[in-house]
């Protein structure tokens, strides 16, 4: 058995512990069960979708295991590699999203995935991506500096050029060019990474994945209990928007697992339960919603 593959065998068992132990700490703090969706995929594998709705804490969340097999790439998997067009492939992944029901607490989303590709007498092509970022509808200074140590201190053991590579990456990538603003404060976000080799390149995957629960779970603490009114959940839902419009249009693993004959409901779990837009609609100056503009919704250095 080739060390690629026996690799791909152990990422698989972190993956589905990883999801375990993310949907442990989440259902205790929401005090209700997550329910559990096995599927099958016709052309190659399936997943495991654990999934919250209309919880004490979250108004919707998914925490989602996919492990899929093909034997044609899809467009969006190849485009940066087309040496490796038409060659078997298997990508699994841990990939979650998670709204709150309380506007003042930040909707968050995480994955971390390994794909590998390969063809009979050729080495297999392999690599990893990842990430994870915050998006507020309520700035808080103390929450952005919180998240954004935790995603450096993740990536500090393997090279510091990582952190300020991936964090750029992030600030790129979550971007809506239609819109001309970020979706979110950013985070970490790489793809295509296979520079470390494939035992430390698998290790600081996981080291990211393990870093989620202590980068989100203070902030949903000290945020999920506040009081708000009806005008910050109407903020909050215009404002879900964004998120919907950068997943359909944007968003890479969307895009891929929809090409790929993925399963629609687990792919669209992200999705938020309520959102709203308007026509041509800005906040009013000095207020709390404006600010989220003015302060968060830029690319800062929120440890400097």
């Amino acid at each position: 058995m080739s060390l690629a593959i026996t690799t791909a065998s152990t990422i698989k068992t972190y993956l589905l512990d990883l999801q375990e132990r993310i949907v442990s700490a989440l259902a205790a703090i929401d005090g209700q069960p997550f329910s559990t969706d096995a599927w099958q995929r016709p052309e190659g594998g399936g997943g495991i979708s654990r999934i919250i709705e209309d919880g004490n804490v979250f108004e919707r969340g998914g925490v989602g295991f996919s492990h899929v097999t093909g034997k044609n790439l899809p467009p969006s998997a190849a485009a940066n590699r087309p040496e490796i067009a038409g060659r078997e492939w298997e990508a699994m992944g841990v990939s979650l999203v998670l709204h709150p029901r309380n506007p003042l607490a930040p909707t968050v989303h995480m994955n971390v995935r390994f794909f590998m590709a390969t063809a009979p007498g050729e080495a297999p092509v392999w690599w990893f991506g990842g990430g994870m970022d915050l998006t507020p509808y309520y700035g808080f200074e103390d929450d952005a500096r919180h998240f954004h140590q935790t995603c450096f201190d993740a990536l500090a053991p393997f090279g510091e050029d990582l952190h300020p590579r991936f964090k750029k990456w992030c600030d790129e990538y979550f971007f809506l060019k239609h819109r001309q603003e970020p979706r979110g404060i950013g985070g970490i976000f790489f793809d295509d990474f296979h520079a470390l080799g494939l035992d430390r390149s698998s290790a600081m995957m996981q080291s990211v994945g393990d870093s989620f629960l202590a980068a989100y779970l203070p902030i949903l603490q000290r945020r999920k209990d506040l009081p708000f009114d009806e005008t910050q959940r109407d903020f909050q839902a215009y404002r879900r928007g964004r998120y919907v419009e950068f997943n359909l249009v944007y968003d890479r693993g969307t895009l891929f697992g929809l090409q790929s004959g993925g399963r629609t409901e687990s792919i669209l779990m992200s999705m938020p339960p309520v959102v709203k837009w308007r026509y041509n609609w800005t906040p009013l100056p000095g207020t709390a919603e404006a600010a989220l503009y003015e302060q968060f919704l830029v690319q800062r250095d929120w440890l400097a």
